[in-house]
């Protein structure tokens, strides 16, 4: 029975007789006598699914995914997967593969990805033994470069490619392969697995070889010469091995290493700028190589590129003091005691990794001193880094200069002569 006023039959109806009880009507709005009766819709009518065999709504499901379907065996498979768990996870399989198909975008991986899920990780479960912060672009870069490597087919290892420097004067060259820029870079990491004890790739050395240390020149040619037959993709492991095994050394010997000295021939670096100094390598070599199988390849991240650009800039002073005494750079203007201000240039690195340095022009052992500036460069961060590795001849540097013409020159080759094979 209804309630009282919510509209059982009204007088007059089938229920109305003698009997029936009398109910006052409830009030009517303003409009009831004037607005036509509403029209309610249309129920919409559902597609039937019709009762197909298993065999037959399995055969369906690659269509399904590909919205090839009629109504009537669109609806009849949607039925079928809330029954049946295995259609509806091979329709799950399908469904992605086809998402996959259609994409606009690469279907690369990001080469930032393996950092931001590290990173997410160690946020909820810091490491027991962290990288130290200082090695932190050499893992990264030697991580992005073997994932490069690790699609190559046999004839990708063996494309030529040029190895490019600048030796203080032009730049030079030196024809190779592929594989031979990973001997090149696993030879010349030596150097660091040398001075943390570790076993050297090039040993062992021919009994009338000269004593090391060896520049990374010499390291390079002793591998190449020592290759029997030309080198394949079989160096990708002993080369991932080594990096591997360097990046764990580091992490568990403890803050101390950090300043251990790690000879270059005829200079040393400290352990956290020749780490520094291999990561900028091997970016620098894993854009040749992927410039060479016509593949794109990013720059490092913002804060490593940061980095890798500061060792530059403290490297310049004495490179620039060694032009001078080989007679390639201008005479020194103002000597000053070490560590007082000096006549210095601005150097302005713009973009990602960018900053601003006051690079003393007249002594090594001086401070960059803003008051005392008689010149500004201003440059692309990766134009920087090109400079550097001897890409870019310092005559073509897309620079913005203004002030002391000679010490701009100066800067720019000096830049370019950091760079070596």
């Amino acid at each position: 029975m209804t309630g009282p006023l919510g509209g059982g039959r009204g007088p007059g109806g089938p229920d109305d007789g003698p009997g029936a009880a009398r109910r006052i009507p409830g009030p009517r709005a303003a409009g009831d006598d004037l607005d036509p009766p509403p029209v309610l819709p249309e129920p919409v009518s559902r597609v039937s699914a019709p009762r197909l065999p298993h065999g037959v709504l399995k055969s369906l499901l690659g269509a399904w995914a590909l919205a090839a379907c009629s109504a009537e065996e669109t609806a009849a498979v949607e039925e079928h997967l809330t029954e049946c768990a295995p259609c509806a996870e091979e329709a799950l399989r399908l469904r992605d593969a086809v998402g996959l198909l259609h994409s606009d975008g690469e279907l690369d991986l990001d080469p930032l990805l393996r950092s931001r899920v590290l990173e997410n990780c160690l946020g909820r479960r810091p490491a027991r033994i962290p990288v130290p912060v200082w090695a932190s672009p050499y893992d990264a870069e030697t991580a992005r470069l073997d994932a490069l490597l690790r699609d190559f087919g046999d004839a990708d290892w063996h494309t030529p490619l040029r190895l490019r420097w600048f030796d203080g004067r032009e730049p030079v060259s030196r024809r190779t392969t592929v594989a031979g820029v990973i001997g090149h870079l696993m030879s010349v990491d030596g150097l660091v697995a040398s001075a943390l004890g570790l076993d050297d790739p090039l040993a062992p050395l021919p009994a009338d070889a000269a004593p090391p240390p060896y520049s990374p020149a010499e390291r390079t040619e002793r591998f190449w010469r020592s290759a029997r037959i030309p080198v394949t993709r079989t160096i990708r492991a002993p080369w991932r091995d080594q990096a591997h095994t360097l990046v764990r050394t580091v992490s568990f010997a403890g803050r101390g290493v950090a300043e251990l000295s790690v000879p270059y021939g005829d200079f040393a670096l400290p352990l956290r700028d020749a780490l520094l100094d291999r990561a900028f390598e091997c970016w620098v070599h894993a854009d040749d190589i992927a410039h060479a199988v016509d593949y794109p390849y990013d720059p490092p991240s913002g804060a490593h590129l940061h980095h890798m650009i500061e060792l530059a800039v403290r490297q310049l002073p004495a490179a620039l003091a060694a032009r001078r005494r080989a007679g390639l750079a201008g005479p020194a203007r103002r000597l000053v005691t070490a560590g007082s201000p000096g006549r210095s240039l601005h150097l302005e690195v713009e973009g990602a990794g960018g900053g601003h340095w006051h690079i003393p022009l007249d002594s090594p052992a001086a401070i960059g001193d803003p008051d005392q500036s008689v010149a500004q460069i201003a440059l692309d961060a990766v134009e920087f880094c090109q400079l550097v590795a001897g890409h870019v001849p310092p005559a073509e540097a897309a620079v913005g200069q203004d002030g002391d013409r000679e010490a701009i020159q100066d800067v720019l080759f000096a830049a370019a002569s950091l760079s070596r094979l």
